[in-house]
């Protein structure tokens, strides 16, 4: 502000302020920088700062883990979003194919996984089995951020390996100085001078609860922290669901208000008034003056009201009759803020066809991609550490195991078959595909959840089995009419 700004500031405030206003105004039409960097009237109270992400996350992570589970113990929609991840991401669970090149081995470390993913075998406590392990973790990785799995070599058991799920509330964040001075510990985490994990703090509980000794130290070739890391300078995890949470709580609190309306106007109330006015100076016998602090009105109910009162109801109106289209716009938005259409958030189908439906489906699982490639890395450590359990053991006898170990590591994941949404289109579609190379056989068969080795051998064995008997099954494997009959 000049001196002359000061001057008409002193003789007229008003006027002062018209001219700043108008001022601004100026300034905001001569702008030539970015809209969203600008601080005028719009923009006020849009305050934000550039720090690491451990400086923002570490004050706020605790309180949006609390909101997310209590939002995962309350709201249907919460678990609608995190239970369509669970299923499109694990589902029914994943197929072990060993690729070592040796079809004895690969039989005997498969054979051997599908022992060892049984709970007594693979879970430390005993309680879960393999898929249901994976399926927790996502669970708490959508709700918590991350979970902690730790790899735990008792004497029980099919193999002394075994897992054990941690929360991450479990990590002592009240360690602060390393044994190594060189590195560091945040938020339970020892890091070096690179930001790399070397061990973990975890605390040790008693069945009640309360903590009973100094904190567990796991080195971190012992620990897969789960989790989504969004930026370099993110050392531990945030709630998946950090940027809808508000939303969903918006949704559940306007569906309740809209509920007790809906509920109060459904009451039939009788209120009786009486026509004796009230008295001045003395007060008729039996006269019970009534206090309505608190009240609540209940169906059936009948209240008389004091002399000299009336009931005037109240009556909101317009959420009854928006109510659907504000929800599906907020469901909308909390869709695409988790990278879900609309009909997976909602599980509403109303609305669509086939067209919309096969294109939702795609951007869905391009969504479901980024995480199963998260979980994959997890699944291959943890088949590696089993790989390696079986040659201590004895189990599988090789004596190049070490020098050829990633020859034993060897092997892929074949997911459940999805379910189409319209069969006979997408047959049509892959009959096509394969016809112009655009898909393999192999592709077709891991798209069904098998291997397309397994599938051969299958229909060789069909064919075989109805030649024996004498039934043409090339008719109903492959759809001929007819065998031909011309020499090749």
């Amino acid at each position: 502000m000049n001196i002359l700004d000061s001057l008409i500031s002193f003789i007229s405030p008003e006027a002062a302020y018209r001219r700043m206003a108008f001022r601004m105004a100026l300034r905001e039409g001569e702008r030539a920088g970015y809209d969203a960097a600008d601080y005028s009237r719009l923009n006020a109270k849009w305050f934000a700062t550039n720090e690491p992400a451990e400086w923002t996350d570490r004050s706020e992570r605790d309180i949006l883990r609390a909101r997310a589970r209590d939002l995962e113990r309350n709201s249907d929609i919460m678990n609608s979003v995190i239970s369509a991840f669970k299923r499109n991401v694990y589902g029914a669970g994943y197929r072990l194919r060993v690729t070592t090149g040796d079809d004895e081995t690969n039989t005997m470390i498969e054979t051997a996984w599908l022992e060892w993913c049984k709970k007594q075998n693979c879970d430390v406590s005993g309680t879960q089995n393999f898929n249901s392990i994976m399926r927790s973790a996502i669970e708490r990785k959508k709700v918590d951020g991350g979970i902690l799995i730790i790899k735990c070599y008792t004497s029980e058991g099919m193999l002394p390996f075994k897992l054990q799920l941690v929360e991450v509330d479990e990590l002592d964040d009240t360690v602060m100085s390393p044994e190594n001075s060189e590195n560091r510990v945040i938020g339970g985490i020892e890091y070096n001078k690179f930001n790399r994990p070397i061990g973990y703090h975890i605390r040790q509980y008693s069945l009640d609860g309360f903590t009973i000794e100094q904190p567990k130290y796991y080195q971190a070739k012992d620990v897969i922290f789960y989790h989504s890391k969004k930026r370099p300078t993110q050392v531990r995890e945030v709630s998946d669901m950090a940027p809808t949470l508000t939303r969903i709580r918006d949704i559940n609190e306007f569906i309740r208000a809209l509920a007790v309306k809906e509920r109060i106007l459904a009451c039939l109330s009788v209120f009786i008034q009486r026509t004796a006015p009230p008295t001045i100076g003395r007060t008729f016998e039996g006269r019970d003056d009534r206090e309505y602090q608190g009240k609540t009105v209940s169906p059936g109910m009948i209240q008389y009201l004091n002399p000299g009162e009336t009931v005037q109801s109240v009556q909101p109106s317009g959420q009854a009759t928006d109510a659907e289209r504000h929800v599906k716009q907020q469901m909308h938005l909390l869709g695409s803020g988790q990278g879900l259409s609309y009909e997976v958030a909602s599980r509403d189908m109303s609305e669509s066809n086939y067209s919309s439906a096969r294109q939702g489906a795609i951007e869905d699982e391009l969504t479901y991609e980024e995480e199963r490639e998260l979980l994959m890395e997890v699944m291959d450590e943890i088949f590696e550490s089993f790989v390696i359990s079986l040659w201590l053991t004895g189990r599988l006898k090789k004596a190049d195991f070490w020098e050829k170990k990633q020859t034993y590591f060897s092997h892929k994941w074949i997911r459940s078959p999805k379910r189409w949404i319209d069969p006979e289109k997408e047959a049509k579609a892959n009959m096509v595909a394969l016809q112009t190379g655009q898909k393999t056989w192999a592709d077709m068969a891991a798209e069904n959840g098998k291997d397309w080795r397994e599938q051969v051998d299958e229909i060789v064995e069909i064919l075989e089995y109805g030649d024996e008997h004498g039934l043409d099954m090339r008719k109903v494997v492959f759809g001929e009419t007819e065998r031909s009959t011309e020499p090749e």
